[in-house]
């Protein structure tokens, strides 16, 4: 049930991948779109898989889907029926799961692996808003609305061929908590969870992370918690803050640029020189980057995390 525990057992760690949808407009992807990455489903899905295989090849022992902006509502807007959508989502971790079988394929690239697991990306609700609200988490919708809006993807991805899910950027702990709830009506299935944070000490929307992460303790479900899509320099404190939760913690970060969701672009310097002995320090064992960051990010990544290990 936690297939991320095979990783922590063997090997120490688990790299995750790196950015996906600023990896694929390096590549000459237009994301200038509400679907953002997802709209490559239908536009480009070679690049898709292409991204995803470039990443194990460079060392992720877990490739996230390209359903983080996924939803039927976006699909919806965008001119797909509801049965499209669906095939869509199905689309996206497909296309990871071949890529994970090409690499895998491979005696030469296998060698010394452990074979990479797929990860269903579950965005928060902000991010079909495409406003920057998964930011600061201030929706004007239910609990309920929330609640039914993850469920729907959920009981899709689900039914595929991917290892666990991914809850990934959620800026809030009412948000969290829905997505830990909805969790436990999937038993067979793991998750890791991580918040967007606006600095050392909250997620994006003002709780104490510390109290976020906490929710990994509703359910043994949660393999690990911690935080993605958020300024490096915030990272070792918050690591620290739950550095005694027992939860194998999660971080992997964005390069430290702000989104401007009014420009629709990324904007101020950053470095993706990450102290990754700090954070393994503190607990980080599943490690990997965010927006801005690429297959050279994680290849550094990995080298340095099997030199910690070793210790």
């Amino acid at each position: 049930m936690n297939p991320i525990a095979t990783f922590l057992d063997k090997q120490g760690f688990a790299v995750l991948d790196g950015a996906l949808a600023t990896e694929m407009e390096k590549r000459g992807a237009d994301l200038d779109d509400p679907l953002w990455s997802a709209k490559q489903l239908f536009e480009a899905p070679e690049l898709v898989r292409a991204v995803h295989l470039d990443y194990l090849h460079a060392g992720a022992d877990v490739i996230a889907t390209a359903t983080y902006q996924a939803s039927f509502e976006g699909f919806a807007n965008a001119g797909f029926d509801h049965e499209q959508a669906e095939g869509l989502m199905r689309l996206s971790v497909d296309l990871a799961v071949l890529a994970r079988e090409t690499f895998w394929s491979s005696a030469d690239a296998r060698l010394g692996r452990l074979r990479p697991l797929v990860a269903a990306s579950i965005g928060p609700y902000g991010a079909i808003l495409h406003d920057g609200s998964e930011y600061h988490g201030n929706y004007e919708i239910s609990r309920e609305e929330l609640r039914e809006f993850h469920r729907q993807r959920l009981l899709i991805l689900d039914d595929t061929d991917a290892d666990l899910f991914a809850f990934e950027t959620i800026p809030s702990m009412e948000e969290g908590e829905v997505l830990v709830e909805l969790l436990q009506d999937f038993p067979q299935r793991s998750a890791w969870l991580s918040f967007s944070c606006r600095d050392g000490e909250s997620v994006s929307h003002g709780e104490r992370f510390a109290d976020c992460a906490a929710l990994a303790r509703a359910t043994d479900q949660v393999a690990a918690v911690g935080l993605n899509c958020t300024p490096p320099q915030f990272a070792e404190a918050l690591l620290a803050s739950a550095a005694d939760l027992g939860t194998p913690l999660v971080c992997y970060p964005n390069s430290g640029e702000h989104w401007c969701a009014e420009d629709n672009r990324w904007e101020g310097q950053g470095s993706t020189d990450f102290p990754i002995a700090a954070w393994f320090g503190h607990g980080a064992r599943l490690v990997g980057g965010c927006c801005r960051t690429g297959p050279d990010d994680i290849r550094r990544i990995r080298a340095e995390l099997l030199g910690l290990a070793d210790r």
